[in-house]
């Protein structure tokens, strides 16, 4: 891979990523010794990382989840630096050569370049320290070999000491959480919008299907496959309202903040100016806290944020519930939609298709359930300014927006709206069951009174004759007031639709 071409450091060159700097003899060592406060350790003399990421590694072998999964975060955590370089340039703390060649690294991080280099654990001890150090490494010893030194050579351009000028990880981390979770949410949004046009369309074609609700599992009164199916969409464009109403709290950072709250170690200005230009560099409308100190140990937003995640997914599981009811059979359910066939259901019987699609968005939607009580839990647990627990955070909020967007794009092109037509309606098995349902005569109970109606119900169900030929039997209704009741247009309460009717 090769450095893309962009305006970097005036000692910058176009060798590819990891090439030996000038400066570096023919024959060099496979590692490279680094120091930190522990003492020396050997580091692979071709990694972008140091010494704390090497330590990190070695720390937090927990879920075998690296920090470069999450592309967005990447991205997130090299704008924070590239903005802080900018900020730090502007007021006079960091020289021109090197804030070019560390805004150089993060361009080139940001256009997907070393994400292979965000190597510790997603979970960890630390606050996020190892995460921030990760970042800190690798944008340095870029940046050092866009200077024309070869990684390691701290002397030149450091981690700590100009990559994380005027920073703290207890402010670059969050912000950076922040952003990332702003891009990911958008990606869901997308994908529930796709969903929730994929069920208003068949809305509208099952328009003029007449079918029986339920309640409770029983015979309710008569209403349309369409109405059914829009109130899947009126769910989804719901809660995409509560999802954007949430993600609007993350745009207000605490970048500037350093340890606690208070700017320790930032030249006056900086907050504003560096938020300045992580705005452009984002083109997100951030905004700074009003109250730092309060800003850097409050995880509140993450928590309201995960519970409109929650009821997205139970909402999403409930509606794939009904799928699953209403696609049961295909002659011992239901069997009142047909559910695309996508692979065969089963090793032992023949023929069996399962509903599997909206299997797996009930899975997912159980993971975010259980993700939010993770999320919950972690908020609660922050002690005095400062919040330990953000690596777990992010690592559960990023599951549930990761995995709802995967399910919300799988339910609308594997099932809903496709392949090959997507769902389909059973119109005969569904005109029947309203034709011999004793749900009608609900439809006449305030016209020959509750007593009757029930006597009407209780002999068809007996009986198994029809609520319309009982009623028109004894005489309760004259025969054109009858058939006037049970239009399918009033029994569904559609009188500007069509529907079917035998």
């Amino acid at each position: 891979m090769t450095a893309p071409a962009r305006p970097t450091a005036e000692a910058a060159s176009d060798r590819p990523f990891g090439a030996d700097a000038p400066n570096t003899p023919a024959g060099h060592p496979r590692t490279r010794r680094e120091h930190d406060l522990l003492g020396d350790r050997d580091v692979p003399a071709d990694a972008y990382w140091g010494i704390h990421s090497l330590r990190a590694t070695e720390n937090f072998p927990v879920t075998g989840v690296p920090i470069s999964v999450y592309p967005q975060l990447v991205d997130a955590l090299a704008a924070v630096k590239q903005a802080a370089a900018r900020a730090n340039e502007e007021l006079g703390l960091l020289p021109a050569d090197k804030a070019r060649a560390i805004v150089a690294a993060c361009e080139e991080i940001r256009a997907g370049h070393l994400h292979d280099q965000f190597v510790v654990d997603v979970i960890q001890g630390g606050a996020g320290t190892s995460t921030n150090m990760n970042v800190n490494e690798v944008v340095a010893n870029r940046a050092l070999e866009l200077l024309g030194h070869a990684k390691g050579e701290y002397a030149h351009l450091h981690p700590n000491e100009d990559v994380n000028l005027s920073q703290s990880t207890n402010d670059a981390y969050p912000t950076s959480l922040r952003i990332a979770t702003i891009t990911a949410v958008h990606g869901l949004l997308q994908a529930m919008a796709v969903l929730q046009d994929a069920f208003a369309a068949k809305a509208v074609e099952f328009r003029d299907v007449l079918k029986m609700g339920r309640t409770q599992l029983q015979d309710a009164v008569p209403m349309t496959l369409g109405q059914e199916f829009s109130t899947y969409a009126v769910m989804l464009e719901e809660d995409r309202g509560r999802l954007s109403e949430a993600v609007e709290l993350m745009h207000e950072i605490n970048l500037g903040a350093t340890a606690i709250g208070t700017g320790l170690n930032t030249p006056p200005g900086y907050a504003e100016t560096a938020r300045r230009h992580l705005c452009e560099i984002t083109g997100l409308p951030l905004v700074t806290s009003a109250n730092l100190v309060e800003a850097t140990q409050d995880c509140g937003a993450f928590v309201q944020l995960s519970g409109v995640l929650k009821r997205i997914a139970v909402k999403l599981s409930k509606t794939c519930n009904d799928l699953r009811l209403l696609s049961s059979g295909p002659r011992a359910g239901l069997n009142e939609i047909n559910l695309p066939p996508v692979q065969a259901g089963s090793s032992i019987m023949p023929g069996k298709v399962n509903p599997v699609i909206p299997e797996v968005v009930n899975q997912v939607a159980f993971e975010v359930i259980g993700n939010d009580l993770t999320v919950t839990m972690a908020a609660e647990a922050g002690q005095l300014q400062l919040n330990a627990f953000e690596p777990v955070i992010l690592h559960a909020l990023a599951k549930s927006i990761t995995s709802l967007r995967a399910a919300c794009l799988t339910l609308a092109e594997r099932c809903v709206a496709g392949p090959d037509g997507g769902i389909t309606a059973n119109t005969d098995a569904l005109r029947a069951s309203v034709e011999n349902s004793i749900g009608l005569v609900t439809a006449l109970n305030p016209h020959i009174g509750y007593t009757t109606a029930t006597a009407i119900a209780q002999e068809a169900l007996r009986t198994g004759r029809g609520v319309a030929e009982l009623t028109l039997e004894k005489g309760l209704l004259p025969a054109e007031r009858l058939a006037e009741l049970l239009t399918p247009e009033r029994l569904a309460g559609t009188s500007d639709q069509r529907v079917q009717w035998s």
